[in-house]
């Protein structure tokens, strides 16, 4: 049995493979291959936290895998890190425990990093290149890194927001140690109209800007909203987008970004971003579209990212 702490796992990490096996994981989740059970929500609302655990099996793979992840928000204040989690796999054959990964909230993070990567990537316009951050955090550093990491060949240049100056100075310097373009910006609505790609990292409970500030062609990524109450986005942003895409429908229309916009729309239509990633759906249709994804986190993400640090430590112990 594997039991690998943050640091172990960090030197295991291939970010390649990763993507790889990422990508494969949202294919198998849209087309039926992926058993996952409801997800747990926990909150903790004086203390400004969440947790969340997710579990799921991929047909074919191994393993099966339980996810505990959390979110405090408050904790920058207090030097300590907003995620933290567990990974643990176990034998879709035995029920044996495979692995247990310490990994601190870390991979998650990572997955979720990717997974909005890919779905930028995926339905922005082929020219998109001016990217808009809204928040400071980890995984608003985490998605500009793997965004720039799956668009090399583009000039990308990247503006971070946040609530106050000071974190997206901060957030901005990080970046630019990374070999990134970006400024840190002081007013949003003015970014807003100028975006190509705009992507959303908070924990907001309500919209972070105005109706009719997006301009046609842009594309959306909203990460924040992953349970019931959040949201970062106008619901007539989502109703009137030319194209809605989600991880996995009914953990979007019932807890993510899309939960608003439903509640008003019944029959609001969404397509599943492992349908886009295969070529089943066409993805945007137009360079004037305008597009939306709302991605919840789902466990075959967990599922992929996990197998990909058991089969590293796994080769590695047989070389």
């Amino acid at each position: 049995m594997l039991d690998l702490n943050k640091t172990q796992i960090l030197k295991l990490f291939n970010f390649r493979e990763a993507v790889t096996l990422i990508q494969n994981a949202y294919v198998a989740n849209a087309e039926g291959d992926v058993q996952t059970a409801d997800v747990v929500h926990l909150g903790f609302p004086k203390t400004n936290g969440d947790c969340h655990i997710k579990s799921g099996h991929i047909e074919g793979t191994a393993n099966y895998v339980i996810k505990i992840a959390s979110g405090f928000y408050d904790n920058p204040s207090k030097g300590l890190a907003s995620s933290n989690g567990i990974m643990l796999a176990f034998s879709a054959t035995t029920g044996e425990t495979v692995a247990i990964l310490r990994d601190e909230g870390w991979l998650t993070d990572m997955r979720t990093a990717i997974g909005g990567a890919l779905a930028s990537r995926a339905l922005a316009r082929s020219n998109a290149t001016a990217i808009l951050i809204i928040g400071t955090g980890i995984q608003a550093k985490l998605q500009a890194q793997c965004l720039a990491k799956l668009m090399p060949e583009r000039d990308l240049s990247f503006r971070v927001w946040g609530r106050t100056w000071l974190n997206a100075e901060n957030a901005a310097s990080e970046l630019s140690k990374h070999g990134l373009n970006v400024l840190a910006v002081p007013v949003l609505d003015n970014e807003i109209r100028s975006a190509d790609i705009i992507i959303t990292t908070t924990p907001a409970t309500a919209a972070l800007f105005a109706e009719g500030l997006v301009s046609s062609g842009t594309h959306v990524t909203a990460i924040g909203a992953d349970s019931p109450g959040k949201q970062e986005l106008p619901v007539g942003l989502v109703t009137s987008a030319s194209l809605r895409v989600c991880d996995i429908a009914r953990q979007s229309l019932e807890h993510g970004e899309f939960q608003t916009a439903s509640k008003s729309d019944a029959s609001l239509a969404v397509t599943e971003l492992g349908h886009v990633l295969s070529g089943t759906h066409g993805g945007r249709q137009s360079d004037d579209d305008i597009s939306v994804v709302d991605l919840t986190g789902i466990a075959a993400q967990d599922i992929a990212i996990t197998q990909a640090i058991i089969d590293a430590a796994t080769s590695t112990d047989k070389n």
